[in-house]
């Protein structure tokens, strides 16, 4: 049974299949670090919410790991879904926008905030900068279960077009606090994919 590449991005450390990613801060100054280190030439990430940021460069740096090639400014690739799991969904934005609303004589709603206050736009995000047309899909969870994962990864499966899936976990509870792991899976993998899930969050902190 072949093993799945993988990111794993935690508030204080980064781990592509198990090479240690050197860098100086934690949280999202970390983030901000391993962008300029690693990916560099998407500005609008400066812009996203912190569960965005986290699987933004998780996907790059495993897509990185996978030397796959970027597409061209008028290529698609409509046989990739993104299915990404998460326990608190957008929690950390939500605190964010409301800190804009709470005090009616400080009262400044903020759009750029408010639009990240569905958790799904992670794949939204991950899925216009890779040209991505599959399925997209965040479901939120109780916990990271291997069973539940697989199961879901394996319907996305179901058509006759999806040929792999970008998966992995992705939860914020704050700007500075945050736990992924990212992994590309294809047809190939769906057999022990539960054992193969298994094996990477027992290298999480998850």
């Amino acid at each position: 049974m072949g093993q799945l590449d993988y990111v794993i991005l935690e508030s204080d450390r980064a781990v592509v299949s198990g090479r240690v990613l050197e860098h100086e801060s934690s949280g999202n100054a970390m983030l901000a670090e391993l962008y300029r280190a690693h990916i560099a030439d998407w500005p609008k990430f400066f812009k996203m919410d912190t569960l965005s940021k986290v699987g933004f460069v998780a996907s790059e740096l495993l897509l990185k790991q996978l030397s796959e090639r970027r597409c061209g400014s008028e290529e698609y690739i409509s046989n990739r879904a993104i299915v990404l799991f998460g326990t608190t969904a957008s929690l950390c934005a939500d605190k964010n926008y409301q800190e804009t609303i709470q005090d009616i004589d400080n009262y400044y709603p903020s759009p750029a905030l408010f639009v990240y206050t569905l958790p799904n736009i992670v794949t939204g995000e991950i899925a216009i900068r890779n040209h991505y047309r599959g399925e997209t899909s965040f479901y939120v969870v109780e916990g990271a279960d291997a069973a539940q994962m697989a199961f879901h990864l394996s319907c996305a499966f179901a058509d006759d077009r999806t040929e792999s899936v970008l998966a992995g976990w992705v939860d914020s509870t704050g700007n500075d606090d945050f736990k992924s792991f990212f992994t590309l899976i294809g047809k190939d993998d769906v057999e022990g994919l539960e054992d193969k899930i298994k094996t990477i969050l027992n290298k999480t902190n998850i």
